[in-house]
């Protein structure tokens, strides 16, 4: 039997697919492209924007279509906050949330048995208890790892579905992460994405501490970092974001004697006016954010920082609005990913007062574009002539292509792949810099 499987959304997803590819994989199913020709399809839900469902959506009948026969699977956060809609549609067989996805493999054999169309979804309050898909054993990758250390959000942003979508924080057990990260490590891996819903909540739920007493010493995020940084080994870590909702710049310092942690963070700022701020239940201001950014930049000039922001978000003024160019600029982010806000039913900017025109979401969201490409250029500018650390990845004719520590895509003349090299970098080139070995 073949099994293909469709992600979207964030790197929890990506991960959690891997964790299910590979459940599959040890009950005899081959895994195929997610466009080729299967006998089930697993479709990894994101519903962070209308457009992800609708892309969730088209994909299910065009494999349906495809192959009439085919069991489809739809899980992941779409499938949690609209299960309704999923069960609906004729070409779905079946619909498991979040905190389902462990068992996908039992609810497809039983359809296959059976026949039946099933749905499974836990409620909010039942999604309390983190809920290990095994150790990971490989990442389509053959460089970079994924390894998931939390689950969960409690900071219920205004325009935000996942808290309700993925429910109440929960961390994973410390010794089962380094497990994992020790099994990557052997097979080769050389880069470790921590992620999680909202890894900066890591252990941060009551009775953790108690729970792990042999980590005490640290608190958060640093706790996985300092355990990790203490393996042997050639590889480094990288830590996929930090919410600026729940961490600041005295515990940003904290994380800098890390030796192995890459020097590039995703903060999120989500907008450059404390006005907006406030109106998402944002728990920080314009300056709080700086001081991480300050705080970051003096331990390494070029450290690498991205970022989102939301353009048109309800009551957002041209002056607020104005006020997230300015971010983009002082800041000097190295990537901007920018949104146009989604209205999601549910989130409490669903009902605010004073809604975007889409023809003024769409203007704000092409100058944003306009901004973050400009920083991005000046922050490639700024680093011509360092030198950085590179894993190299993958070759592009003659020459091979990686990441620096800093998170700037590098092309150099080289053949070997899967390894670290000391790179001068020494201009301008397509979507990075090319270097020198």
């Amino acid at each position: 039997m073949k099994v293909a499987f469709h992600t979207l959304g964030c790197k929890v997803n990506q991960y959690e697919t891997e964790a299910m590819r590979e459940q599959f994989e040890e009950a005899g199913f081959v895994s195929v492209g997610e466009n080729d020709f299967a006998d089930v399809y697993i479709i990894n839900t994101c519903t962070v924007t209308n457009l992800a469902d609708r892309k969730s959506r088209q994909y299910i009948r065009r494999m349906k279509k495809g192959n009439p026969q085919a069991v489809i699977a739809v899980t992941g956060c779409y499938a949690q906050i609209r299960p309704e809609e999923l069960s609906d549609m004729p070409e779905v067989d079946i619909v498991a949330g979040t905190g389902e996805k462990n068992n996908i493999l039992s609810y497809v054999q039983s359809f296959m048995e059976e026949g039946k169309a099933q749905t499974h979804i836990k409620k909010y309050e039942e999604l309390c208890t983190y809920q290990d898909v095994g150790i990971i054993t490989s990442m389509e990758s053959r460089t970079r790892a994924y390894i998931k250390v939390q689950e969960g959000c409690n900071r219920f942003c205004a325009y935000c579905l996942i808290p309700f979508a993925r429910g109440q924080v929960r961390s994973r057990n410390p010794e089962e992460i380094l497990e994992e990260a020790k099994t990557l490590i052997g097979k080769g891996f050389k880069e470790l994405i921590l992620t999680g819903i909202n890894t900066a909540l890591y252990g941060m739920e009551e009775g953790f501490s108690s729970k792990y007493p042999e980590r005490s010493g640290t608190e958060g995020i640093e706790t996985v970092i300092k355990a990790l940084n203490e393996l042997p080994g050639d590889f480094r870590v990288r830590l996929s974001s930090l919410e600026p909702a729940v961490i600041n710049a005295e515990y940003a310092e904290r994380l800098m004697k890390y030796d192995k942690l890459c020097h590039h963070l995703h903060l999120s700022a989500q907008s450059g006016s404390d006005h907006v701020l406030s109106l998402m239940n944002r728990p920080y201001g314009v300056k709080e954010y700086l001081d991480i950014v300050e705080v970051l930049r003096k331990c390494d000039a070029h450290y690498g920082i991205s970022t989102d922001i939301i353009a048109g978000f309800p009551q957002e003024t041209d002056e607020d609005f104005e006020d997230s160019i300015k971010l983009i600029e002082t800041a000097g982010f190295c990537k901007v990913h920018s949104f146009r806000y989604s209205k999601r039913e549910g989130t409490a900017a669903a009902s605010m007062e004073g809604q975007v025109a889409s023809q003024v979401k769409n203007r704000r969201a092409a100058r944003l574009m306009e901004a973050g490409d400009g920083a991005s250029l000046n922050f490639f500018k700024s680093c011509i002539g360092d030198t950085r650390t590179v894993l190299f990845e993958e070759k592009d004719g003659e020459l091979v292509t990686g990441y620096t520590d800093n998170y700037i895509k590098v092309y150099a003349k080289g053949s070997e792949i899967n390894c670290f090299k000391k790179v001068k970098l020494i201009e301008i080139y397509k979507d990075g810099m090319k270097g020198e070995i």
